[in-house]
């Protein structure tokens, strides 16, 4: 197993959907579980190079939306050119607590049977449900070609090695059953 090298410095955080009232306010749709951090932010970067910056002179949450105001942007007009943008953050602004992790990091996993050993395949994509995200498992490793969906919860999850590039499952019981 390759060992995975965290190369993205820059992680997206949502993106602009539209304006919101008349005076350069906009909404932004976030990517994460819980978005009151953003607003502590007092800038993000419009490309994941981070050579694009704004300002962010007020920030708040509304309803689903998070609202950011862009220092020098005070009316609807000068906002066009932001709707549809990404927004990212350094991904040192991102504090997790222990055994939590961001997607990203997660996609490209490999997926170990704790019990098995069975190599289950990579994490490819992670779907959320309301009740507990989903991972989608690709295995390309032998002639069965088979997909897996397993639930990221405590029962199945054993552990996350992102140094080695591995998820430790438990599966339910039938879980794999066909």
């Amino acid at each position: 197993m390759e060992q995975k090298e965290f190369v993205d410095k820059y992680i997206e955080i949502g993106k602009i959907t539209n304006t919101h009232a008349l005076k350069g306010e906009m909404k932004v749709i976030y990517w994460c579980d819980d978005p009151e951090f953003l607003l502590d932010l007092d800038y993000f970067f419009l490309d994941k190079l981070g050579r694009e910056k704004i300002e962010i002179q007020s920030s708040r949450l509304h309803k689903n939306f998070f609202i950011i105001k862009v220092k020098d942007i005070d009316d609807i007009s000068q906002t066009k050119d932001f709707i549809n943008k990404i927004l990212y953050i350094k991904r040192d602004k991102i504090l997790l607590k222990e055994g939590e992790y961001l997607q990203c990091d997660l996609i490209g996993l490999d997926v170990i049977d704790i019990d098995t050993n069975k190599n289950y395949g990579k994490i490819y994509k992670i779907t959320q449900t309301g009740a507990n995200d989903v991972y989608y498992i690709r295995n390309n490793i032998d002639s069965e070609n088979k997909e897996y969906l397993i639930p990221a919860i405590k029962d199945v999850i054993k552990s996350v090695d992102l140094e080695n590039n591995l998820m430790k499952i438990r599966p339910l019981k039938g879980l794999f059953d066909i």
